[in-house]
């Protein structure tokens, strides 16, 4: 009798107990950016968002809980070939975020790994219409195009895919070192034409410096020229002009009264003027230097 009344005492214990921790786990405090699926009997019934909430015990329960953070999920490296044919090492990572709780839930069993295999196949379909050289161009293309693909499928699971990012892209090493040498050849290249094309600047630069230096030269002479021949010119000018009034005063000096005796007198001391600066021993005279009267006459300049 004792041993049942201990045994019934144990198992009402454990019922109080039991009851007491379905109460405690009734209450539900929500996280920020966190969403909690309650299940009723089974089936979907509400959805929790962050905050205080009591459920009922034995009757609800939490199914699910989904996290409205965005993160990110790794996409294991993967061969892909190319459209010429060539194997490329590929992996990248998505970052996607959870908008509709319950259809992430129930809509899908595992979205972060259908993204994965998704992003995967659409990666190695995108490659596969490319060449070599062009993945390389395109990986803002290709992750375009995988973040297009993705997005469209995991909206149906509650998901939204942000972004898509080609984290390596490795082709073998043969064609590795391939790639080298043409970079090496093209940079190379490029050298040679710079350094042409300096050359080149430099000979245009010397024959324009050269050219230029020769048109002020010609200039230089030309004006120095032109301003001789006005120099001259204008000499030429002032002596005609000095000449021409000097002839107009002689003009009218002979015109006056006793003028034309005063210039053959002028000229008969001129006359004996040179011939005392007539040097040697000999002089033949035209003349009788004792009659001036006869010399100037022989010279028609009679006084």
């Amino acid at each position: 009798m004792k041993l049942d009344l201990i045994f019934l005492t144990c198992v009402l214990g454990l019922l109080f107990l039991y009851v007491i921790v379905a109460l405690f786990k009734s209450i539900r405090l929500v996280p920020a950016q966190t969403e909690f699926i309650v299940e009723r009997f089974g089936r979907y019934l509400v959805t929790l968002k962050a905050g205080f909430h009591i459920l009922f015990p034995f009757i609800d329960k939490v199914a699910y809980t989904q996290n409205l953070k965005e993160r990110t999920i790794d996409v294991p490296p993967q061969n892909c070939f190319t459209k010429d044919e060539i194997r490329v090492e590929v992996d990248g990572v998505i970052y996607m975020q959870v908008f509709d709780s319950a259809r992430a839930s129930y809509g899908i069993t595992n979205y972060q790994y259908a993204a994965v295999q998704l992003a995967q196949t659409t990666t190695r379909a995108v490659i596969g219409t490319l060449e070599l050289d062009r993945t390389f161009e395109e990986r803002e293309a290709i992750s375009g195009r995988v973040v297009h693909v993705l997005d469209e499928a995991a909206s149906k699971w509650g998901v939204r895919i942000l972004r898509f990012e080609i984290k390596n892209l490795v082709p073998p090493e043969s064609v590795r070192q391939s790639m080298e040498k043409q970079v090496t050849a093209e940079r190379n290249r490029r050298a040679i034409v710079q350094k042409a094309v300096g050359a080149r600047q430099a000979l245009i630069n010397t024959s324009e410096g050269q050219m230029r230096e020769m048109v002020n030269q010609s200039e230089g002479e030309k004006q120095r020229r032109i301003n001789e021949a006005q120099g001259i010119a204008a000499e030429t000018l002032a002596i005609g002009g000095a000449t021409a009034e000097s002839i107009r005063k002689i003009g009218a000096a002979i015109s006056a009264p006793g003028g034309e005796n005063a210039v053959k007198l002028e000229l008969g001391q001129r006359y004996i003027q040179v011939l005392s600066r007539l040097k040697g021993n000999r002089v033949v005279m035209g003349g009788n230097l004792a009659n001036m009267n006869e010399m100037l006459k022989a010279l028609d300049l009679e006084v």
